[in-house]
């Protein structure tokens, strides 16, 4: 049994800005828009979304198998996400393209202009979920993450007919696609993952409103930044979970998948959705203080230590025998 990730894999150029984005742009310009920012620090380091979830799953020790295509610059990435309990046997390597790259400016505020070159991610849509699953014998859940378009289709479809529990995280991919396009990807989600702008896109998109959106979907998770995060079921209450303190903001890139990962692998331990979100929030809070994705460090005892000091002792002791394991 086992978390199959689906989801872009690439390569992070991160870049610092040290003025604000709000001061350059000129909202009664944006028509003619031409800017350039001068930036301090440039920072390599991996990523892609369908990665960042599966690397911090394999640091909470739940072996993700990670389903993607890659370039042939992909073999030192390939060993570091082994190294960290990830099952790259499924990554297709591409003949003729390189591995995605992701592009980011974060200014002061903590805001963020990126550009993604797709490169080999695209032929991901080539990929069949079934023969994966059967070599597993089963699977617990399918997180379609950002990614091709096309295979996000695909797999979300294959999960549909094949009876497959899957989450759906269409996260940046929501700005590219148009609402019938994004309606099939939402429609039977045991989970719906999603931050504040990302789902008032889709709605605007789709026209679903909040009652139509639960309507579809098992769990709806949204996370709202500095404010934490809000899971609901349909006829049941909001759960709403502040995160932790932080020591320092360095980078908020990878936060939202670190969160998805703590969250992802509550709900495999079987805890309540509101442990689900302390453990995501608190992941997610080890993220922002390094810049780059996989680049904190994960030591359970001390995780536990700042999980009870912010949710308390009871908390914690319900998820330190699976952090141990």
């Amino acid at each position: 049994m086992s978390i199959i990730v689906t989801g872009s894999i690439a390569t992070d150029y991160l870049t610092a800005f040290p003025g604000r984005f709000v001061e350059q742009i000129l909202p009664d310009q944006l028509d003619s828009l031409s800017v350039s920012f001068l930036v301090e620090e440039l920072a390599i380091h991996r990523g892609g979304a369908g990665a960042n979830i599966a690397f911090n799953l394999g640091c909470l020790g739940l072996a993700p198998v990670l389903v993607g295509a890659v370039g042939a610059d992909f073999t030192e990435y390939g060993e570091w996400l082994s190294a960290h309990g990830v099952d790259i046997s499924e990554v297709q390597i591409s003949q003729t393209q390189h591995t995605a790259r992701f592009m980011c400016i974060t200014d002061s505020d903590q805001n963020q202009i990126a550009s993604f070159y797709p490169g080999a991610m695209s032929e991901s849509r080539d990929i069949e979920l079934a023969p994966i699953v059967d070599r597993l014998y089963r699977t617990d859940l399918i997180v379609v993450g950002p990614n091709d378009p096309t295979a996000m289709l695909r797999h979300t479809q294959e999960c549909r007919d094949r009876g497959y529990p899957f989450a759906a995280d269409p996260s940046q991919q929501l700005a590219t696609l148009e609402g019938e396009q994004i309606k099939p990807l939402v429609e039977g989600a045991a989970y719906l993952l999603t931050n504040v702008y990302e789902r008032g896109l889709l709605q605007h998109k789709t026209g679903w409103s909040d009652e139509d959106i639960l309507g579809r979907v098992g769990v709806s998770v949204m996370t709202r930044g500095a404010k934490g995060v809000t899971v609901q079921r349909p006829d049941e209450p909001i759960i709403s979970v502040a995160p932790p303190q932080e020591r320092v903001k360095a980078d908020p890139t990878g936060v939202g998948d670190a969160f998805r990962a703590g969250f992802l692998a509550g709900v495999q331990w079987g805890v309540s959705d509101e442990r689900a979100a302390q453990l995501g929030c608190m992941l997610a809070t080890l993220v922002i203080e390094s810049v780059g994705t996989q680049e904190h460090k994960f030591e359970p005892e001390t995780f536990l230590e700042r999980f009870s000091d912010a949710y308390g002792a009871d908390s914690a002791v319900e998820v330190a025998e699976y952090l141990r394991g």
